[in-house]
């Protein structure tokens, strides 16, 4: 293996699936003896071993000021918060870390945030590195949206933005555009998207014109998602053996709207509406929420179990589920959808966007066309009925295992990384 040396640059340290995604590549990259580390903005867990540029008082307020600026500066010049969209008029800049010097490879990932606005993208290039960049969203190609559904203006330049209060040919979205470009023009580097839908929107993209393009999956350490037994599982979470659950994660925020909450509320009522359906067998388990004060309109037992910081009992909550609803409009991967399967649980979600390569259509889940609601109950009932004998379950462990542990992620990196 030819040694060099990875610095990959996240906003936060291990929050959020960009994060804990970075998180994993690091370690996987690290097994197989590659030199490795994570630089970040703002830094939660000082136990995370990852360089925070924030590390002096001074760097920390300067971050924590960035931060809220750009989470909420933006605020006035949006028709809402449905889909999340950046600012980028903030940035820090890592380029006097010595760790960054002595890199041959500098990985960029999710850098919003006030970490990395364009200027300091631009900063990147002085410091002679190779550069790649994964596209944990849609972000690096827009001229500020996170999430585009069928928005195509990321083709040309931007502008006209239908997220914006006054869109026009040259407002707040296609002077980010011009911003970008003029950084991208001064800096070389490769793209790697993290599914196929992603790496084929980003050729299409403007801003990608003249990079290369690479397509490699997030990594999961599936030694640490693997099946636990469903009975203890259940009986730790007082649910009889007899009783069908259906896991989801709870993402009702309106700055989540793509994570499709009203779709699965929808499904739902579908899936209690069917005749082969008996309403009191069924239980909706919700981990994100303690469910304080909510009440839902739909036929079904429901639990929420709360926030959960520990990979233990996420992974036992998917070990007791019969199927995982997941129901996102747009996603760059689907990571949770990778960890129920790597659970042995077989996912029901929207044929769309990156989770595509993910969930294999009645091989380890079933996938419905996007808004299909009543499709995806019946997908529902199809996997409780396929699963039976468990070879459902089977197949999407060793999906898992095969397409998405972390040496075989890592090695794929390395692979990219050498070609550089």
């Amino acid at each position: 293996m030819l040694a060099v040396k990875i610095v990959h640059l996240n906003t936060y340290d291990g929050n959020g699936g960009a994060g804990r995604a970075v998180l994993r590549l690091n370690k996987g990259l690290r097994n197989l003896g590659a030199d490795s580390d994570i630089v970040c903005l703002y830094q939660f867990d000082q136990n995370s071993n990852v360089e925070a540029i924030s590390s002096s008082v001074p760097r920390r307020l300067h971050a924590l000021i960035n931060i809220l600026a750009e989470r909420f500066l933006i605020k006035p010049f949006l028709k809402s918060n449905a889909i999340p969209f950046s600012l980028q008029r903030f940035g820090l800049s890592p380029n006097y870390l010595k760790i960054l010097r002595d890199a041959d490879i500098i990985h960029i990932h999710w850098i919003n945030h006030g970490f990395l606005a364009p200027d300091q993208i631009r900063q990147l290039s002085s410091l002679g590195k190779k550069i790649v960049w994964t596209l944990h969203d849609s972000n690096p190609i827009t001229g500020g949206c996170h999430v585009r559904y069928d928005c195509m203006h990321f083709k040309n330049e931007c502008g006209n933005c239908p997220v914006l209060k006054r869109p026009g040919r040259n407002d707040l979205s296609h002077r980010t555009w011009l911003a970008k470009y003029d950084a991208y023009t001064g800096v070389k580097f490769d793209f790697i998207a993290p599914s196929t839908w992603m790496g084929d929107r980003t050729r299409e993209a403007s801003l990608a014109k003249g990079k290369n393009v690479h397509v490699v999956s997030n990594a999961l350490e599936t030694d640490v998602f693997r099946p636990t037994d469903k009975t203890s599982c259940r009986n730790e979470f007082g649910i009889d053996p007899g009783t069908v659950v259906i896991l989801a994660g709870y993402m009702p925020s309106k700055s989540d709207r793509h994570k499709g909450f009203p779709e699965l509320l929808d499904t739902l009522r579908h899936l209690a509406g069917r005749p082969s359906t008996d309403q009191t067998k069924y239980l909706l388990l919700f981990y994100g929420s303690d469910g304080s004060d909510i009440k839902f309109d739909i036929p079904i037992n429901y639990r929420f179990v709360g926030k959960i910081k520990d990979d233990s009992v996420l992974v036992r909550l998917y070990s007791l589920a019969d199927v995982f609803l997941f129901t996102s409009l747009e996603e760059s991967m689907g990571y949770t959808a990778l960890e129920s399967l790597a659970c042995g649980t077989p996912v029901a979600a929207f044929r769309t966007s990156g989770v595509t390569d993910v969930v294999l259509h009645k091989r380890n889940g079933f996938l419905a066309e996007l808004y299909d609601t009543k499709a995806l109950a019946q997908g529902i009932e199809w996997i409780i009925q396929q699963n039976e004998n468990g070879d459902l379950s089977k197949s999407a462990r060793d999906w898992a295992v095969q397409n998405f542990s972390l040496n075989v992620i890592a090695q794929r990196h390395l692979d990219i990384y050498q070609q550089l």
